[in-house]
C-alpha cells in the first residue's frame, strides 16, 4: 500500500515538472539563439536524463543485486526510449491530428542522432565480450569522446537549421511570469532548475514506489530494472515529447527523444563498462539488439525524404511488446 501511495504521489509532480521544464526550455533555447535541434537534442535530453543516470550510479555502488539493478537501467532506459516511448508519441499524434497525419521534425538533425546513437550502442554491445580490465576501460573512453563528439556536430549545424528558419521559438508564455514574478531576473533559468527539480524528485520517488510494489510481486531484480525501473526514468521525456507533439513542435518531441537516446547509448554504457561486470547474457543481448532494431527502422523510414506518420511510431509499442513476450516465453 505505501509502494502505490509513492507511485500516485510522484506521478502529479513528474507532470507539474515536466510542464515546467519544457515551457521554460522553450524560452531558454530562445534566449540563446540555437535551433530547436540544440534546444531538444541537447538542452532537454540531458535535463530530463539525469533520472536514469542516478539509478545505474546508486545500484553500481551495492555489489551483486546493485550490480544487476545498474545493468538493467543502463539498458532498459535506450530500450523504452526506442521502442515504447516512440509508441506513446506515436498514439499522442494519433490522437490529436489522425493516423495519416505527416509528422515534420527537422530531419538532419534527427537522423544524425540516430547515427550518433547506432554507432556508439554498437560500441557498446561490443564491450559485452571484452576482457575485465584496460580494454574495457579504452572503450567507455571511446564512448564519453563519442559523445563528446556528438555534442560538438549538433553545436556546430545549430548555425545553418537557424539559418533554414528552424530557431528555437517559445510558442507559449512563460508559466512563471505572472505579475510580480515575471519582473524576477533570469526568470527562466529559475522556471527551468524548478522544474528540473520536480521531474528528478518525482522520477526518483517512482523509482522507489516502483521497487516496493516489485519486491511485494516477488520480480527478479534484473527483470526490475529492465521494465519497471524505466517506466519512471522514461517518464520524463515521454511527457516531453508527447506535449510538444501535441502542440506540433515536432522538431523538440523527436528530439528530445533522439538526444536522449544518444546520452543513454554512449555515456550510461560507460558508467556500465567502468562500475559493473557487463557481461553478455541472452537476455541483455536481446534487449540491446531490439534497442537497434526500434532505432533502426526509425533511421530507415527517415532516409529519402518518405513521410513518417503515426502509424509508423507506433510499431516501436509492437517491438516493445516482442520484448515482453521473450521475457514471459524466458
Amino acid at each position: 500500500m505505501i509502494a502505490l501511495a509513492v507511485l500516485f504521489a510522484a506521478l502529479p509532480v513528474i507532470l507539474v515538472g515536466a510542464e515546467l521544464f519544457t515551457n521554460a526550455t522553450e524560452h531558454v533555447g530562445a534566449a540563446f539563439g540555437v535551433s530547436q535541434g540544440v534546444t531538444g537534442s541537447l538542452l532537454a535530453a540531458v535535463g530530463t536524463a539525469l533520472p536514469e543516470t542516478a539509478v545505474p550510479l546508486l545500484g553500481s555502488l551495492h555489489p551483486g543485486a546493485g550490480e544487476q539493478l545498474a545493468v538493467g537501467a543502463v539498458l532498459g532506459a535506450p530500450l523504452m526510449l526506442s521502442t515504447l516511448t516512440m509508441g506513446v508519441m506515436g498514439a499522442a499524434a494519433w490522437q490529436s491530428r489522425g493516423p495519416t497525419a505527416a509528422l515534420a521534425p527537422e530531419r538532419a538533425g534527427v537522423r544524425r542522432d540516430l547515427d550518433w546513437f547506432l554507432v556508439l550502442f554498437a560500441l557498446a554491445l561490443g564491450g559485452l565480450f571484452l576482457p575485465q580490465g584496460l580494454w574495457r576501460q579504452a572503450l567507455a573512453m571511446v564512448l564519453v569522446a563519442g559523445y563528446a563528439g556528438y555534442v560538438t556536430a549538433t553545436l556546430r549545424a545549430s548555425r545553418a537549421l537557424v539559418a533554414a528558419g528552424h530557431e528555437t521559438a517559445a510558442v507559449t508564455r512563460l508559466h512563471l511570469a505572472r505579475r510580480v514574478l515575471k519582473r524576477l531576473p533570469g526568470l527562466r533559468y529559475a522556471q527551468l532548475m524548478l522544474g528540473l527539480a520536480g521531474v528528478v524528485a518525482g522520477a526518483q520517488g517512482f523509482v522507489v514506489g516502483i521497487e516496493g510494489l516489485g519486491r511485494l510481486l516477488d520480480v527478479p531484480v534484473l527483470v526490475l530494472a529492465l521494465v519497471i525501473v524505466p517506466i519512471a526514468t522514461e517518464l520524463p521525456e515521454k511527457v516531453n515529447s508527447v506535449l510538444w507533439v501535441r502542440r506540433r513542435q515536432d522538431t523538440l518531441a523527436f528530439g528530445n527523444i533522439t538526444g536522449a537516446l544518444v546520452f543513454q547509448g554512449s555515456l550510461l554504457p560507460a558508467l556500465g563498462l567502468t562500475l559493473t561486470p557487463w557481461r553478455p547474457s541472452p537476455l541483455l543481448l536481446a534487449t540491446m539488439l531490439i534497442t537497434m532494431a526500434g532505432v533502426g527502422m526509425l533511421r530507415v523510414r527517415l532516409q529519402g525524404a518518405a513521410t513518417i506518420r503515426p502509424y509508423h511510431m507506433l510499431a516501436g509499442g509492437l517491438l516493445y511488446a516482442a520484448f515482453l513476450g521473450y521475457l514471459l516465453a524466458a
